[in-house]
């Protein structure tokens, strides 16, 4: 039992899950940013996929003593995490450390793939798996692709806090029109693939019993509308506070952008073959 604990508690601090989420926040917020989007997004997305591997063969709810439920300690874990994440990213004033404590929250709702094992049917059990592995990939390109935003006006010299990017777009239009659609993506609006990727994730806990967890991580994702809503307004509507001066559009930086912001719309038609390929892998997993 102490042996699970400790695992999980690793899992948890590699993958910035409450309460081991601390170091996030500054990491992110002091690394420069396209370091940050690698720990954000890949880096998560590694420490998830070994996480379902060694709960779902190592500490199989079959196989170990009846008394050592760590389906319960994820639902506990999955509940808090996208809870204070998004409570946490909501208070910021910095946009980059917004988007390090968002990325908390989407640790949350990840944790959904273990926290709604019931145990018992395997493709049952591989479907809710899959919804969270699908997740991860689209979550990978609106994250990556927001981090790299940040990289651009870090690059600019525009500053830190919502106020310094009012006006933004008027600037440059085509990284903005990008950002907008990572953020509303991000909430889980239907303009690119993380409308889906949420969708089917809820979708999939309510058929495995726990549609208090689809539940929160809706109260959730309606919550992270207003913090992303953010930064689309202050780019798009607000008068600039001050002139700023673009005098480079650093060719790689705009080429990462658009392939995130194009792979992330594209994602939204083309989901199905995406969520069929991660259910189906999960399930081999519970086979």
């Amino acid at each position: 039992g102490v042996g699970v604990l400790m695992v999980a508690g690793g899992f948890a601090f590699k993958t910035a899950s409450v309460p081991f989420h601390f170091w996030a926040p500054e990491a992110y917020e002091g690394a420069p940013a396209p370091i940050s989007a690698f720990l954000s997004s890949a880096s998560k997305a590694a420490g998830f996929a070994v996480a379902f591997r060694v709960f779902v063969e190592a500490f199989s709810l079959t196989a170990i003593p009846e008394g050592i439920n760590w389906v319960i300690l994820f639902q506990i874990l999955a509940v808090v995490t996208m809870t204070l994440g998004n409570f946490a990213a909501a208070t910021q004033d910095k946009v980059k450390r917004m988007l390090a404590y968002s990325s908390i929250g989407h640790a949350g709702y990840v944790l959904i793939g273990l926290a709604a094992l019931a145990g018992g049917a395997g493709a049952q059990n591989g479907n809710v798996m899959g919804a969270a592995m699908a997740h991860l990939f689209v979550y990978g390109f609106m994250n990556t692709g927001a981090f790299l935003f940040i990289a651009l006006t870090e690059h600019w010299g525009v500053g830190r806090t919502f106020e310094d990017f009012n006006g933004l777009a008027s600037k440059a239009p085509m990284a903005c029109v990008a950002m907008s659609l990572f953020m509303f993506s991000l909430a889980g609006l239907p303009v690119g693939g993380g409308f889906f990727s949420k969708y089917v994730l809820f979708l999939e806990s309510i058929r495995a019993g726990f549609w208090w967890l689809a539940a929160l991580g809706a109260i959730n994702s309606a919550l992270s509308l207003f913090y992303y809503s953010r930064v689309v307004k202050a780019m798009w509507i607000e008068d600039p506070g001050r002139e700023f001066e673009i005098t480079s559009k650093p060719v790689g930086l705009y080429a990462g952008i658009m392939i995130a912001a194009v792979g992330t719309f594209l994602l939204l038609p083309a989901f199905g073959p995406v969520i069929e390929t991660a259910q189906a892998v999960a399930t081999a997993l519970f086979g």
